[in-house]
């Protein structure tokens, strides 16, 4: 026999005491699937009962004193839009009942009360309260873990950071135990567009792509979908989609362009398994985009056929990439240029063909180019640019020297870029910024826009600085914040969860047991007794 099913919350607003009653006796409420939790005689006393109880129906008449049906719910709903209003009207009150209907109001009957009618009403606002809980818990994860969330910690496994899971133990089964492969899907030519658009128009364009991709992969069997670098997302797929890659990339970059307008390249890898090896499948997609460089032109690019185009195989030197990303992210100009001459000379003692060095350099101007944008110091730079000034060289030192002065300028931005604002004056803006708005719903992208940093480079410099990741940070904030009412006053409990920012009392509580080994109302009682 199934588990009964939870009870929704009802609450009652007219001011003829003989409707409410009626209203009580002719419903069968348990039948249905609800509980009466409160009765109010007009709306003002409607807000105090809605504070008290979190109703998820409200059946009111829509003529009352004091505050109307009609008052009570513009009120109400944007703070709890799930909220579903039933309103009772008279036969003279249409134009109130369809204003109601226009302003958000589930349904309405007409007096005298129709209670067979109301029932029906009743069973279709259950349908649709089950369907939103059904949704939500689609949308959470087991312990009621954001997407955002899921976001940042598949992105963490990607970048080869993985954290401890002790509460994303979920993820343990999921879908990437089975084979999957990586799309990265970049726009092209960003530094170009981000130099035309206002921070605003930025956000709006990130947010369209990303809506695309999102809507596009819920119909295309794509497992997860989430931003990367900025301009940059990752797609994952099951491994059983692996003969379509190709067209899966050209469908990809034709929505993009048909929606936004905007153009962009897609770099595919192998396939694999296990959530560990996000990190090694990203720098093979993100290679094979190194092609949209050579072939002119934006495409699909696939690691399987990047490995295969070279005959001759070339010990890439990861560890001179490595020292080179890390002088640029360090602004070391003297360590730079010394590692670019240690690659001149690595590429004289391999002997390379002119197209192979060619290749080299720019599979390495590429990696640093993207390290200018992490730093987010960049301006108007272009690396077609670059490119264009390579190409047609005859030598080595020719152009060795290109790379060498095109980067010692960019460097020399940087560092004016950086004497501007330091790092800890920024973390410290995004903790105050934080600190005043822990309550809402905040996001990295929003957080990463007050600091004018990339995604990426604002995750490093804020754990750098601060100790803490920006989770960590938020959830520190909002369980101090609980701690000072707890002491300070008789807030219930229930009412102090969405005041520091969770609107599940039940996940608040969790938290804030995880957080300091207490419950709330543990933590009330023993600074009670201690007062």
């Amino acid at each position: 026999m199934k588990e009964q099913q939870e009870k929704y919350k009802v609450l009652l607003v007219d001011d003829e005491p003989i409707i409410l009653r009626s209203l009580k006796v002719a419903i069968p409420w348990d039948e249905l699937g609800l509980s009466i939790v409160g009765e109010a005689k007009n709306g003002e006393a409607a807000l105090q009962q809605i504070q008290q109880t979190a109703p998820h129906i409200i059946i009111s008449d829509i003529r009352m004193p004091v505050i109307d049906g009609i008052t009570l719910m513009k009120e109400v709903l944007p703070r709890s839009a799930k909220l579903i209003f039933i309103f009772i009207s008279g036969y003279g009150e249409f134009e109130y009942a369809r204003e109601a209907l226009r302003l958000g109001a589930f349904d309405y009957l007409l007096k005298p009360i129709d209670h067979d009618e109301l029932v029906e009403m009743l069973k279709r606002a259950r349908e649709r309260l089950d369907r939103q809980k059904e949704n939500e818990q689609l949308m959470l994860s087991v312990q009621t873990l954001s997407l955002l969330a899921r976001e940042r910690m598949l992105a963490e496994f990607t970048l080869g950071n993985p954290r401890p899971l002790q509460h994303l133990a979920w993820l343990e089964n999921s879908e990437l135990e089975g084979e999957y492969f990586m799309a990265v899907v970049r726009l092209d030519d960003y530094a170009a567009l981000t130099a035309k658009w206002s921070a605003e128009e930025k956000r709006l364009w990130l947010f369209a792509v990303r809506n695309i991709l999102e809507e596009w992969s819920l119909t295309n069997g794509a497992l997860s979908i989430f931003p990367f670098y900025n301009g940059e997302w990752i797609l994952l797929f099951p491994a059983t989609l692996n003969d379509g890659k190709r067209e899966l990339g050209e469908q990809l970059i034709a929505g993009i362009k048909r929606y936004s307008k905007l153009n962009c390249s897609v770099g595919i890898s192998r396939s694999t398994s296990g959530i560990d090896q996000l990190s090694t499948v990203y720098p093979l997609a993100s290679q094979a985009l190194y092609q949209r460089f050579y072939s002119g032109q934006a495409g699909v690019f696939l690691e399987e056929e990047t490995a295969a185009a070279g005959n001759r195989e070339v010990q890439y030197p990861k560890e001179l990439e490595l020292s080179l990303i890390e002088s640029i992210r360090t602004l070391n100009m003297e360590r730079m240029l010394t590692l670019f001459d240690e690659m001149s000379v690595f590429i004289e003692a391999q002997s390379l063909p002119q197209p192979l060095a060619e290749r080299l350099m720019i599979e390495m101007s590429v990696v640093l180019y993207r390290q200018f944008e992490h730093l987010n110091t960049h301006n108007d730079w272009s690396i077609e640019g670059l490119f264009s000034k390579l190409n047609g060289l005859g030598t080595l030192p020719d152009m060795m020297n290109v790379l060498k002065t095109t980067f010692r300028d960019w460097l020399e931005q940087s560092h004016k870029t950086a004497a501007r604002e330091d790092g800890r004056s920024i973390i410290e803006k995004v903790q105050r910024y934080i600190e005043s708005n822990y309550h809402k719903d905040l996001s990295i992208e929003e957080v990463s826009e007050v600091a004018d940093l990339s995604i990426s480079h604002f995750c490093t410099l804020f754990k750098q600085i601060s100790g803490y990741t920006f989770l960590e940070f938020v959830t520190h904030c909002r369980i101090e914040n609980a701690k000072y009412i707890l002491r300070s006053s008789n807030v219930k409990v229930y009412q102090v969860a969405p005041l520091v920012g969770y609107q599940d009392p039940r996940y608040f509580t969790q938290v804030f047991k995880k957080a300091t080994g207490k419950t709330p109302t543990e933590y009330r009682e023993e600074h009670v007794k201690q007062a």
